[in-house]
């Protein structure tokens, strides 16, 4: 079975949740509705395409393998926009400062970010997907869109290196994916393990079942698998909608040598 399987990392990231009044929270690792929407911008979908953004997300499955969830780091945030005026569309920021000018308001919100976050994402397609793996490969390759990790200022850091891999499972799959060395040599400061920790537990989240997941081994403890909901299955892009997905999370020890 073939599985598309690349790296995400940046300095930060943001993977939102349930947003409730002026607080705007972030998972510790990427949501399906983030995964989609990144790949929806490296095909060149854009938000009203309503269609293709429900066939991404229906149609292939996803897992992830946390190797650092980094910090958790917190912004004051402050924007300032018109309210909409009917069916005028606001095209550049001049418009918004001249035109909207008797209709600007300030938000006011806090924001969270994961900083130096590190995940490995696999995508599976499912029989009813439009596009092959391949053509997701060379979309990350070659992005129609920016790309970003959750939120526009969230910038990628290090190359998605996307493969294809053949594998039995989710699980086999992100294992046998390698992340490229570093080829520039770490500065002194960053070679202390307070800058760059690694989570002492690995995590691993993916959607379907457990045969989805785990390799036909008897020896391997599946004691700690969790069965989780989380409301990031995009419903809408448009009107920013969400429905819930069940998802499963397997903890194990990180692997030394």
């Amino acid at each position: 079975m073939d599985y598309l399987v690349f790296r995400l990392y940046g300095p930060m990231a943001s993977w939102g949740e349930i947003a409730i009044g002026e607080s705007r929270h972030s998972a510790d690792y990427p949501s399906k509705s983030a995964i989609t929407g990144l790949l929806a911008a490296a095909l060149g979908i854009r938000r009203e395409e309503e269609s293709v953004h429900h066939n991404l997300s229906k149609c292939y499955l996803q897992a992830v393998k946390v190797r650092r969830s980094g910090w958790l780091l917190r912004d004051y945030h402050t924007a300032q926009a018109p309210d909409s005026a009917g069916k005028f569309r606001y095209r550049t920021r001049r418009d918004e400062i001249v035109t909207g000018r008797d209709r600007l308001g300030t938000v006011l919100s806090s924001r969270e970010y994961r900083s130096d976050a590190d995940a490995l994402v696999a995508v599976r397609a499912l029989d009813a997907a439009h596009y092959s793996l391949t053509d997701l490969a060379d979309a990350l390759m070659k992005p129609k869109f920016h790309l970003y990790l959750g939120r526009k200022s969230c910038a990628l850091a290090a190359p998605l290196n996307p493969l294809i891999i053949q594998a039995d499972n989710f699980h086999s799959a992100l294992e046998n994916y390698q992340v490229k060395p570093v080829l520039k040599p770490i500065p002194e400061w960053a070679s202390d393990s307070r800058w760059l920790p690694e989570d002492k537990l690995l995590r691993f989240y993916w959607e379907g079942d457990m045969a989805e997941f785990f390799p036909m081994d008897p020896n391997m403890d599946k004691s700690s698998v969790q069965r989780l909901a989380r409301y990031d299955m995009p419903l809408s892009r448009k009107r920013w909608q969400f429905e819930p997905r069940q998802e499963y999370l397997w903890t194990t020890e990180r692997r030394i040598g």
